[in-house]
């Protein structure tokens, strides 16, 4: 099943402006969000392969393409639930839904024209009448997210970008809690995620987008971050 899913809910629009507000960011996260949005485009000749770009941009649009990911998911999650979803799974997922286009949207207004441009996702891997298939694909995007995150907050000069960006990661790492605990109560913390010194597993802009690009058909590279289109 291949889906273009990429509106937005009732509600769930937020404008950069107020977006900025909700995270606790001050005047300087504007401007420096506002300077960025003038920088060029990276997007790379002809429809289906984009390339994310270099420096604090780059990593911006790394985090945009897997935000669209992540929402396109669950809007088709919610556009056709599962057999035998339950009311409270429903409420879930649609809060997480909503999350997911929210941050999609913003780094879409933050980053301006300097933005790669729309994906188009292949969920054919994935079965959603069956909450196995819906669970085990959700618990694997919102574990990347995670550790993509982790593995490239480093990156980031920004000291706002910086900011913002362990705002967002912290919300995803609660989606990957409950994800997991639907699967199997009380593996909220699991080893395949936390380490045994409590920390949660990282990996690098090349790893995730590898496996990101198995569920887009825009494929996306990062050719400033050790991951080019060969």
């Amino acid at each position: 099943m291949k889906t273009e899913t990429n509106s937005t809910p009732g509600g769930a629009n937020m404008a950069r402006r107020s977006f900025l507000r909700y995270a606790g960011a001050g005047a300087a996260a504007v401007a420096v969000l506002g300077a960025a949005s003038c920088s060029k485009s990276y997007v790379t000749p002809g429809s289906d392969t984009i390339d994310i770009g270099s420096g604090d941009i780059g990593i911006l649009n790394y985090a945009y393409a897997l935000e669209q990911l992540e929402a396109a998911f669950y809007l088709q999650v919610i556009a056709t639930p599962y057999s035998g979803i339950s009311s409270i799974e429903t409420s879930y997922l649609t809060d997480i839904r909503d999350h997911e286009v929210l941050h999609r949207d913003f780094f879409k207004a933050a980053i301006g024209s300097a933005a790669i441009g729309t994906l188009t996702t292949d969920f054919s891997s994935i079965n959603f009448s069956d909450r196995t298939s819906v669970l085990a694909a959700a618990k694997l995007l919102e574990d990347t997210g995670v550790t993509a995150y982790d593995g490239a907050g480093y990156l980031i000069q920004s000291a706002d970008y910086l900011t913002i960006a362990g705002k967002i990661v912290s919300v995803e790492a609660r989606h990957a809690a409950l994800i997991s605990n639907l699967i199997k109560s009380g593996s909220f913390a699991d080893t395949d995620q936390v380490d045994a010194n409590g920390l949660n597993k990282s990996a690098t802009i090349a790893q995730v987008l590898a496996g990101a690009n198995g569920f887009l058909k825009t494929k996306v590279y990062a050719s400033n971050f050790n991951y080019p289109k060969v």
